[in-house]
């Protein structure tokens, strides 16, 4: 499954999605996590619809969505493009924190919105 974490420093979850100038994307499994790529996306447009159609092209069909902050429409949006949009705890929480748990969760019983993902 592909994970797309907005981040400022490649490190931590810091970073709105509207606002995100780079996703950084992983792999992840139960037994490893891998980054993929980093996609730059600080490509800018004048239009709130433009701007999150982009935003959605931007992290590359991805399971799951990490973000600081994301508005209810942008939110929406990412759902129907089939994608999984979740709040990190803090700006402090790590990327590398984030990949383990959800390997923890993939391995042990994951919950039913986990299972839809990895059924796909």
């Amino acid at each position: 499954m592909k994970i797309a974490f907005a981040s400022k420093d490649g490190k931590h979850v810091n970073e709105h999605f509207g606002w995100c100038e780079k996703f950084y994307i992983y792999g992840v499994n139960e037994d490893s996590y891998d980054l993929l790529k980093e996609v730059d996306s600080s490509q800018k447009h004048e239009a709130e619809i433009d701007k999150l159609e982009y935003k959605i092209e931007c992290i590359d069909n991805s399971d799951i969505l990490y973000v600081t902050r994301i508005g209810p429409k942008a939110a929406n949006m990412v759902k129907y493009a089939g994608t999984y949009p979740m709040k990190s705890a803090s700006e402090n929480e790590k990327i590398e924190d984030v990949l383990k748990s959800m390997q923890k969760l993939i391995s042990d019983n994951p919950p039913l919105w986990l299972k839809r993902i990895l059924l796909k």
